[in-house]
């Protein structure tokens, strides 16, 4: 018993030691190879491999052993490959079939160790074959057609289609399961398709293992022909030469003939001529006073378009693009011009406004020489002083001549050459500033006071000689 006990754990030891290394998750393509490795990984170097063997759901795949060699249910598909070493074998599957995705183990014998086995997962995917076409013989109507196929074909797992278009349309997807286990997805664009439709742009874009794939597209749609006259200017007047009428048709297939004729079926004019979808005019006369016809056609049937030609007697002056230039330009100029105008006016009454608040003054109080408040003068109301001023008046006497009778002669004659100079001093200033306001009487004591004061610009009265705190 404790033989066996000994045997025991000596072989968990041995189990213990060595593990079989694959790789978890495999991804195999159809169509392609798949490489399986399988290794034994041992730390007890008196281990030895008898036999390797590869296995799935549905039973034993292939097997290898140091004796017999290798050994393969199927080898045109699954083949192994083992290691000089002896300790590992490789399993390649090829082609890989979309029915090899599912689990496979790698089973591991040795002596004394025993078996060992590990698992891995083989996935299998299928790349689409992609591709999109404008859909032919498409034609212009008012019911719903599929405009545009978008395909993707054997793919694994299924792809996903989508639409991005310049025109509103619906979806139509179809998807086909295939005998080999792949997908095939069918997509078409649906719409009303009109002539405007011709030349569209159209994008199909496949989703595939999270990978886009964009195929743009350019949608034909057939239609008849779509008729313009062009080149008429209203201004055909009598004996103009070198006029002409281009006519331009438009379908898909392209027109294959032009036709011009008149609204009344009469024939040309002799001064007028066709060539092609183009109708010249050698000369205007009253015979080109009347209505033309281009009539266009293609494989689809054939349509037709009207110009009305009036003739006139004169010629209509029309204005010249330099004219029109050097109008836009004048209009400019007259525009800035307005513009600085009244920038300038804003800003004069403004500077206007700033000096009428800057000389605006309150003459409550005023300090004189002696600096003290002056009790006796008297200013006139204001109401008077938005009265025009007076004209000169005569000067005063300064106030400085003494009234005593007892003066000398050299005295008296000092205060006259004083008075006449202070009389010019005062002519200089009535001329500087104009004319002083008038005053009204007062006490002869105030005489100084009197002439000693000076109207202002803005309606105010100041000494001359005061001094101002």
């Amino acid at each position: 018993m404790q033989l066996l006990l000994l045997v025991l754990g000596l072989l968990c030891s041995v189990l213990q030691a060595q593990e079989v290394l694959v790789t978890e998750k495999q991804i195999g393509i159809v169509g392609k190879e798949v490489i399986m490795p399988c290794k034994l990984n041992s730390k007890d170097p008196s281990v030895r491999v008898t036999q390797i063997m590869w296995m799935n759901s549905s039973g034993r795949l292939a097997a290898y052993s140091p004796h017999i060699g290798t050994h393969s249910t199927d080898p045109t598909r699954f083949t192994l490959i083992n290691s000089t070493e002896q300790t590992s074998a490789t399993l390649i599957i090829s082609p890989v079939l979309t029915t090899d995705q599912g689990e496979y183990w790698c089973e591991v014998t040795t002596f004394p160790g025993g078996t060992v086995k590990a698992a891995t997962t083989l996935i299998v995917k299928a790349i689409p074959q992609n591709s999109a076409e404008a859909n032919h013989g498409v034609v212009a109507g008012d019911h719903e057609q599929a405009v545009a196929t978008c395909k993707s074909a054997n793919s694994r797992p299924p792809s996903k289609i989508t639409w991005h278009a310049a025109i509103p349309g619906n979806v139509s997807n179809t998807m086909i399961n295939n005998t080999d286990g792949t997908y095939t997805i069918v997509s078409q664009y649906v719409t009303i398709p009109e002539w405007t439709t011709d030349g569209k742009s159209l994008t199909c874009i496949i989703n595939y293992d999270s990978t886009d794939y964009t195929i743009p597209l350019t949608l034909s749609v057939q239609y008849p022909p779509v008729v313009t006259i062009e080149d008429f200017d209203d201004n055909w007047h009598l004996h103009r030469n070198g006029v002409y009428l281009t006519c331009n048709g438009k379908g898909n297939p392209p027109p294959t003939s032009y036709i011009w004729k008149t609204a009344d079926g009469s024939p040309l004019p002799a001064s007028v001529s066709a060539k092609n979808n183009v109708l010249y005019v050698d000369e205007v006369d009253e015979r080109v006073n009347r209505s033309f016809l281009c009539e266009v056609t293609n494989a689809l049937g054939s349509r037709e378009s009207r110009q009305d030609v009036i003739v006139r007697e004169h010629a209509v002056q029309t204005q010249t693009n330099a004219g029109a230039i050097a109008g836009g330009v004048i209009g400019g100029i007259l525009v800035l011009l307005l513009l600085a105008a009244i920038i300038f006016i804003v800003i004069k009454r403004g500077n206007l406004q700033n000096k009428k608040d800057r000389g605006t003054y309150n003459p409550k109080q005023r300090t004189f020489g002696s600096g003290k408040p002056s009790e006796q003068f008297t200013y006139q109301d204001d109401g008077e002083l938005d009265k025009p001023l007076k004209g000169p008046v005569p000067m005063r006497d300064s106030g400085l001549s003494p009234s005593l009778g007892d003066e000398d002669d050299d005295d008296e004659e000092e205060r006259m050459k004083y008075k006449v100079l202070e009389d010019d001093e005062e002519e200089e200033r009535f001329n500087e500033v104009g004319p002083m306001l008038q005053l009204r009487p007062h006490h002869p004591i105030d005489s100084y006071l009197d002439d000693d004061m000076e109207s202002q610009t803005d309606g105010s009265i100041i000494s001359r000689t005061a001094v101002y705190v």
